[in-house]
């Protein structure tokens, strides 16, 4: 049996498809509220945010979702090849070798972090804690039933990082941007995993998916409605605190419009209803970056 011979362009494509720039929804759920996060500081002191804050943490969020990409695949190069929907990976199907999955993981972290020279000190050492947790994400599978807790806080921890950046420090605020994010995150990625829930059941990946139904039953699509109406209350919270009572309002309609239609999905628990539904989380990231963003320059532009 002869080994496949792989040209420089089935490598490039592997690579893409490793980093995931193939698909820009997971770099969009990851940037949008990074980017809320800014206009969100900015607004507490009444103001915008710089031009180049947003262009670097656009920059960072697009290179540290890939190589968050890149050491996924790596951590599940061995099982990902039993689950349906990734068993096409390029290192499941040998394509990719670990070791480019490792030096992408480190060449795009590296490149990322390029960009913090630009920004406060203080948000070097909160970047190191996203890296942390953007490399053990992946592993947490294999010991916990809340590996989607871990991806929100790895995710989420741009939200910290950007109030640093602009306003040198946290406030009660950006903690609540956070936990916001926290809730929808691990909604959408629930969603995710309902994809692969019998497959990862079979071959003993762990998920809040698998978790939710043993807890709830048939009525774990219930509890990921619960988080997304957790993050409707504190994002209109938010932007009642910041932009007055009728952009609250306006916010919570739109959004409990999209979160409606993702329950009509979900409800049926079938595979490719469930990945539509997540994929509708990219429309609530615009739809929430574009109205506070909109209010932002409205108000204070």
């Amino acid at each position: 049996m002869t080994a496949t011979t792989y040209t420089f362009k089935d490598k490039l494509i592997a690579w893409l498809q490793l980093t995931r720039f193939d698909k820009p929804v997971g770099t969009e759920l990851l940037l949008y509220p990074t980017l809320w996060a800014l206009f969100l500081a900015s607004a507490s002191y009444g103001r915008l945010p710089s031009v180049a804050h947003i262009v670097i943490f656009t920059l960072g969020a697009v290179l540290m979702r890939a190589s968050g990409c890149a050491i996924n695949d790596f951590a599940d190069r061995k099982v990902d090849g039993q689950v349906k929907r990734t068993k096409n990976r390029p290192l499941a199907d040998g394509r990719l070798s670990a070791k480019t999955a490792v030096l992408t993981f480190v060449g795009l972290s590296g490149l990322s972090a390029c960009f913090l020279f630009f920004l406060p000190v203080q948000v070097f050492y909160w970047s190191l804690v996203a890296v942390f947790l953007a490399f053990i994400y992946p592993f947490m599978k294999r010991y916990t039933h809340l590996p989607q807790v871990v991806l929100a806080m790895a995710f989420g921890w741009a939200v910290p990082m950007a109030y640093v950046a602009s306003i040198g420090t946290v406030d009660k605020w950006g903690w609540l941007v956070f936990v916001a994010y926290m809730c929808w995150t691990v909604a959408y990625d629930t969603m995710y995993a309902m994809c692969d829930k019998d497959d990862d059941v079979k071959i003993g990946v762990k998920s809040t998916a698998i978790l939710f139904e043993k807890w709830f039953g048939d009525k774990d699509v219930y509890f990921i409605m619960v988080l997304n109406g957790v993050f409707l209350v504190i994002m209109t919270a938010l932007v009642h605190r910041f932009f007055g009572v009728w952009s609250a309002c306006g916010l919570a309609v739109g959004l409990a419009g999209l979160f409606a239609m993702q329950y009509d999905k979900i409800k049926t628990r079938e595979r490719l209803n469930c990945f539509t539904a997540f994929r509708q989380n990219a429309w609530v990231g615009r739809y929430v970056f574009l109205y506070v963003a909109v209010l932002a320059v409205v108000q204070y532009g």
